[in-house]
């Protein structure tokens, strides 16, 4: 589900679990729904994935980490409707 970006939300922190431990992030809005999006999609949880974004990042810094995996993710589905 795409839903129309308003500009200008408000970064404010999340809590999640990686594993069994408690971490917070923040995070603004869009990228906060963009997140859910994709973990539905997935049939996951939103703590599953940013689980699985944790144990591949090689940032210091979690909210970058997560912000770059939803971009890519999108840019990966606008280069498949490109090549179609």
């Amino acid at each position: 589900m795409i839903r129309k970006l308003r500009f200008g939300g408000s970064v404010r922190p999340r809590t999640t679990k990686l594993g069994k431990l408690k971490t917070s992030f923040r995070l603004e809005d869009e990228f906060w729904t963009a997140l859910k999006e994709i973990a539905f999609e997935r049939g996951i949880s939103i703590n599953k994935l940013v689980t699985d974004i944790n144990k591949r990042r090689r940032h210091a810094n979690l909210s970058s980490v997560i912000r770059l995996y939803v971009l890519n993710h999108y840019r990966r589905l606008a280069e498949g409707k490109r090549k179609r």
